[in-house]
């Protein structure tokens, strides 16, 4: 019987007339990089403030209610942190005094599934490798080979990103040795280094059949993000107890717990620049909150574009701040993610009686994710190039406690900003009824798919609601609701720019921009930007906890 101690989270809008303190450290946005950050930076004693926009903490972490039923936004499986020894449960542990409980999955944590048949990715790593070459018997050297590369990738990143928690100038002269193995694997797509392996198409399909979790196809993706993402999960993957919500309300106890602050509804307008260093933030009421460090978890793209807007926009700037307008050229070498449609979807029944599992479920139309994805962007009439499905109900071992009878589940496939500009001018909830026919067009073609693979639903449906990148505009505030930050392009891991330090003194970056996408990449964002303030080697005093 698993122990609730779960916990729920009471934050209220920013007051001056509620504090009187002056912070050290000003953090722009609560997803799990700048809660973490700040949680690492209250406990070496700084005086730090989190401003969230949103009106819920947590970012991709927060969970929605539509009564009786509730959903993730974000988060639907973490690899790795059932076992205490683990980087990332270590730092999670520590920032929440290891109060933050994990619910195993079961060993079949993945399904992928083709039209002609299915391929259920179980745990640990041996089953996996078992499974791959019965299923492909002539590939047994490739699928071996593939092993081999992915610890090379897991051994290779650590020299790469531990080279963005060190002085800038000195990373600068050791990233060639330290970074120089991470490129040998980053530089290709995850296609060309596959097919260096097999000419299986088919083999190929179902290795790259986690792509969604960081949202770029075969052809394009970075192999090293392909293959970080397989090894995440080699030995299965867990969930929070309480649901994602706990993640967010845990490290927001154990900030406050230390001395500092968090608001939400409380966005910022814009960082203050004065003589070319970051001095402060204005909130969108125009109060004016002076801090001696500001950190941005908001995005590279909307820190430039929208927390820096003024600064960059002014003609007068003094001619050595000029070398500041390699931000812009930089941007330009980085793509947004596309976006995506989420069906949340409310169920009558159990987890148990609706037969649904713990294993998410990955459906393709064929084995060629780039042609899947290409002939729907062209025209959204055809296939849905994927649809993920997930069961939080089913992974949170506490559901049936808070919510008996009811379950809850979502499916998601891609979508792009363009489709949807017609109605970004028009507030939520608001955008008119040829808006929502699209949106029911969309769902209703989901939920068949859905059908498909679990016909024991039908009739089971008490509720639905899309949600579309407009959507996670708004709520996350990504400017055209992508969802992944910067594309992981081969490209993008050659940017050395994207590290904590920015090139304004005294701001910082955080978040999955500044290093991979998902919750683990950007919980160890919060780390080496901290790191950086702190100019303390986090990593090894984690490693030594």
């Amino acid at each position: 019987m698993q122990k609730d101690n779960t916990r729920s989270i009471s934050v209220g809008k920013f007051d001056s007339s509620q504090t009187d303190a002056s912070y050290d450290v000003i953090v722009i946005g609560s997803g799990i990089s700048g809660l973490c950050c700040a949680a690492l930076l209250v406990e070496k004693g700084r005086r730090v403030l989190v401003l969230e926009k949103h009106f819920k903490v947590g970012g991709y972490t927060h969970t929605f209610k539509r009564q009786p039923y509730e959903w993730d936004v974000g988060l639907h499986y973490i690899g790795e942190v059932h076992k205490k020894e683990t980087p990332a449960r270590k730092l999670f542990d520590r920032i929440t005094d290891g109060t933050l409980g994990w619910a195993k999955m079961d060993d079949n944590y993945d399904r992928i599934i083709f039209p002609d048949r299915t391929y259920d990715f179980y745990s640990p790593r041996e089953r996996l490798v078992e499974d791959l070459k019965s299923w492909f018997p002539q590939e047994v050297l490739a699928i071996d080979r593939y092993m081999d590369l992915i610890d090379l990738v897991s051994k290779a990143c650590k020299g790469y990103f531990m080279n963005k928690a060190m002085p800038k100038i000195l990373g600068q002269i050791l990233s060639p040795i330290l970074a120089r193995p991470f490129y040998r694997l980053s530089d290709l797509t995850t296609y060309q280094q596959i097919s260096q392996l097999t000419g299986d198409e088919r083999l190929l399909g179902v290795l790259t059949g986690q792509w969604g979790d960081y949202g770029l196809t075969p052809r394009k993706s970075s192999f090293v993000m392909a293959a970080a993402v397989i090894g995440h999960y080699l030995d299965g993957g867990n969930y929070p107890v309480g649901g994602s919500s706990q993640i967010a309300a845990n490290i927001v106890n154990f900030i406050r717990k230390n001395g500092g602050d968090i608001f939400v509804s409380s966005g910022v307008d814009e960082v203050l620049i004065r003589r070319g260093k970051a001095v402060g933030v204005r909130l969108d009421s125009g109060e004016e909150l002076p801090a001696s460090h500001i950190v941005s978890s908001a995005g590279v793209i909307n820190t430039r574009y929208r927390l820096l807007k003024s600064y960059y926009d002014l003609d007068d700037r003094d001619l050595d701040l000029n070398r500041n307008l390699d931000f812009d050229r930089q941007l330009q070498k980085v793509t947004p993610t596309m976006g995506h449609l989420c069906l949340h979807i409310g169920l009558k029944g159990s987890a148990e009686e609706l037969k649904l599992g713990t294993a998410n479920r990955w459906i393709y139309p064929s084995y060629d994710h780039d042609q899947n994805v290409e002939n729907f962007v062209r025209d959204q009439s055809c296939d849905l190039p994927v649809l993920f499905l997930s069961f939080g109900s089913a992974k949170d071992p506490l559901w049936s406690k808070h919510s008996p009878g009811i379950s809850t589940m979502e499916a998601i496939t891609l979508a792009h900003y363009q489709w949807f500009t017609k109605w970004e001018e028009r507030p939520w909830r608001s955008r008119g009824e040829d808006y929502e026919a699209l949106k029911e067009t969309y769902a209703l073609r989901m939920l068949d798919k859905v059908y498909e693979q679990l016909p024991q639903l039908e009739g089971k449906v008490d509720f639905y609601e899309l949600s579309t990148p407009l959507s996670t505009r708004d709520m996350a505030h990504y400017r055209h609701g992508e969802l992944y930050g910067i594309e992981h392009t081969p490209q993008r891991f050659r940017q050395n720019w994207l590290r904590p330090q920015s090139p304004i003194k005294g701001l910082y970056l955080t978040g999955q921009d500044t290093v991979t996408t998902g919750v683990t990449g950007a919980l160890f964002s919060g780390l080496i930007t901290a790191s950086v303030m702190l100019k303390r080697n986090l990593f090894q005093e984690l490693n030594n906890s």
